[in-house]
């Protein structure tokens, strides 16, 4: 059921306009679709941070809203007509007229309420938002088959969805396929390379990655660990390969139980490995809150 086509078709929802195609696009568009217009330039650092969050809680209506950008430098003529005196500058059209808009950049949450008020409340976000919840979902269930394509339908949709590439990712690495994972973070555009859900998936990768290496010679660090409980390398390196291949609570026991007998080994390196787990499985999972909870117990023992 995961796997169904949940997201549908339609009109592209974020275009460039110009005076030019401004009636076709957004006076007439509105007839068929709520239109918001972004009125930006390129010499604008706010317009720089709203466009995004614009383009992304749009594309989350999956066709439901449309939003096009007007670059008031090379349309002065527009901006004048809609009285644009600050930029960025957010309109929205409905049935060929202005219904609502803001000036200056907005958190994402506001942004967000105002999309929503336009797709008449949190159900015109419901498509890829829904699939996004039950990708989530199905990965942390165990069925990376059906994550898969699930994150693949939102990607169909919206190629540059960030959450998407990156539980992709985690998805072929639940499937060990690392190669897979590797090509998909590969091609995350520039801009998104340290978006948290991207730096987590690689994360998660590397570790993936390190765990092949280091747990076909577990059975050479378990002996190591029973001749010598102080050898810290191979306690470390044991810990990385559990957390890689899918045994994270024994891992966390280990990196702890190395941080109790030596916290400053290695510039710290198993409270800096703790961290870089908890990054891979995020804050809300009751095993990082867990084990946060027990290194701080230790930190200031």
């Amino acid at each position: 059921m995961a796997s169904e086509a949940l997201i549908g078709g339609g009109a592209a929802p974020v275009k460039d306009v110009t005076a030019a195609n401004f009636v076709a696009e957004v006076i007439e568009g509105s007839h068929e679709a709520p239109v918001v217009v972004d009125f930006w330039a390129p010499w604008c650092g706010p317009c720089r941070q709203l466009g995004p969050l614009l383009e992304k809680t749009v594309r989350a209506t999956a066709g439901a809203v449309r939003l096009v950008k007007l670059n008031i430098d090379e349309n002065p003529e527009i901006a004048r007509e809609m009285r644009i005196q600050s930029i960025p500058a957010v309109y929205a059209f409905k049935d060929g007229r202005p219904v609502d808009g803001f000036v200056g950049a907005l958190p994402e949450s506001q942004v967000r309420q105002f999309v929503e008020r336009l797709a008449g409340g949190s159900g015109g976000l419901s498509a890829i938002a829904e699939a996004l919840k039950m990708a989530k979902e199905s990965l942390g269930a165990g069925d990376a088959a059906s994550a898969a394509a699930l994150y693949g339908q939102i990607l169909q949709r919206d190629p540059g969805n960030v959450e998407a590439q990156a539980g992709l990712a985690r998805a072929a690495i639940e499937r060990r396929d690392l190669r897979k994972a590797r090509q998909i973070l590969d091609g995350v555009a520039k801009g998104n390379a340290s978006h948290s859900e991207i730096a987590a998936a690689r994360s998660a990768l590397e570790l993936a990655e390190a765990a092949q290496k280091t747990m076909a010679g577990s059975a050479k660090l378990r002996a190591r660990l029973a001749q010598n409980p102080d050898d810290h390398e191979a306690r470390f390196e044991l810990a990385t390969g559990l957390f890689g291949s899918g045994e994270r609570e024994a891992a966390i026991d280990e990196l702890l139980a190395l941080f109790k007998r030596d916290r400053e080994w290695n510039e710290e390196a198993a409270r800096k490995q703790l961290l870089k787990f908890f990054e891979v499985m995020g804050p809300a999972d009751p095993l990082t809150q867990k084990a946060r909870r027990r290194l701080s117990s230790l930190m200031f023992a």
